[in-house]
């Protein structure tokens, strides 16, 4: 039976030193301020709004509840209909619905995965009241587009950034577009604080409703001006945050040599296509997608049989899970592209401890042994 140890997995979080994190965590403990917004989380989100070169940013426990909140924060009619995409993480469709509004699927593009604007615009209805897309990947979504059509039809615009921290557009970060755009900091992602997550707004006004909604409403001790949540990240999340940003730098180079190392030897197999990043775009290496003609559930067991745990992220569809399959917009006539997308992709194992114990070269190896 294979150790454990021996498993090689979609992703690896990164972890900081245990010294400099038992430190970190004696000056918690010492100070007794563990959470509602302490040193260490204030430090961290000057940091951050430094390192990505945003206005502000606010952090949140987990990305999740930074995407309601952002929700929330946008004052949209009860039951109104917000139009997402259905390739992407349940997360993102599961806040529509808890914020009492309905989720509307439209397709995506076949080379970055990301939502259309002509299929967004198909799916506008005089009950629409906003756009909840999907930096994919972290490819980016047309901001450009989505943006001329939220002017159009006087639409808010979110952006699910999970996969995007450090994309950047034309040297730009990625969350200067839209109304707010949520960064996740899950043990999965690039940057983690084990749970966590961020939300980057363009308007003062909004930002200043974000941090009441973010501590339940309270503008102060007596004062609740708005129904909000707990959405507030501890110190300790906080204290992991701070030594990840002193290591980033390293990881995200060694996500480079591999993902040069995936292009350099699995391009030349024919029923593979690995999707590019635009020459204008800085990828944000959060994930290796591939696709796969015909045999990706066969490469996917192969894998899986010889210790390597890839991910077929997005399969299934969002639209195809129970609570939304019965949608009119979740139809097959309506998401060909998602649908056909979803049938082909698949994450390979990308962090950068991959490079140790010659598990990139297994990785490499079992593929092009499998299309031998």
């Amino acid at each position: 039976m294979m150790k454990k140890n021996d498993m090689i997995y979609v992703t690896r979080p990164m972890i900081p030193p245990r010294d400099k994190f038992h430190q970190m965590c004696d000056e918690i403990f010492d100070s007794e301020w563990l959470t509602n917004m302490g040193e260490k989380h204030n430090k961290l989100e000057d940091n951050l709004k430094s390192f990505l070169d945003v206005d502000n940013i606010l952090l949140f426990n987990n990305g999740t509840n930074a995407l309601l909140t952002a929700l929330k924060a946008m004052d949209l009619p009860y039951g109104s209909e917000v139009i997402t995409t259905p390739f992407t993480f349940a997360a993102t469709t599961h806040v529509i619905e808890w914020n009492g509004l309905k989720p509307v699927f439209a397709d995506i593009c076949q080379d970055r995965m990301v939502l259309t604007v002509e299929s967004i615009e198909k799916n506008i209805t005089p009950d629409t009241s906003a756009i909840l897309a999907v930096h994919v990947y972290g490819f980016p979504c047309d901001v450009v587009g989505i943006e001329r059509l939220a002017k159009k039809y006087n639409l808010k615009v979110i952006y699910d950034g999970a996969h995007a921290f450090n994309t950047k557009i034309l040297g730009k970060s990625i969350s200067k577009w839209g109304d707010i755009t949520m960064l996740s900091f899950h043990a999965t992602k690039l940057f983690n604080t084990i749970e966590g997550g961020a939300l980057i707004s363009n308007c003062k006004a909004t930002h200043e409703k974000i941090k009441d909604l973010r501590n339940f409403g309270f503008q102060n001790e007596v004062t609740v001006s708005d129904i909000g949540i707990n959405g507030k990240m501890n110190e300790i999340q906080a204290a992991v945050g701070l030594l990840n940003l002193e290591i980033l730098d390293d990881e995200i180079a060694g996500r480079i040599y591999i993902n040069q190392l995936y292009r350099d030897n699995l391009s030349c197999i024919r029923e593979i296509t690995i999707p590019n990043i635009d020459d204008n775009t800085s990828n944000s290496h959060q994930y290796f997608p591939i696709l796969v003609e015909n045999k990706r559930d066969e490469l996917y067991e192969f894998l899986k049989k010889n210790g390597v745990y890839a991910r077929k992220y997005f399969y299934p569809l969002c639209s195809e899970f129970a609570p939304y399959s019965k949608l009119e917009s979740s139809s097959v006539d309506n998401l060909p592209i998602a649908t056909e997308m979803s049938r082909q992709v698949i994450c390979l194992p990308y962090y950068g401890r991959l490079v140790e114990d010659d598990q990139l070269n297994k990785v490499i190896t079992l593929i092009k042994d499998f299309f031998r």
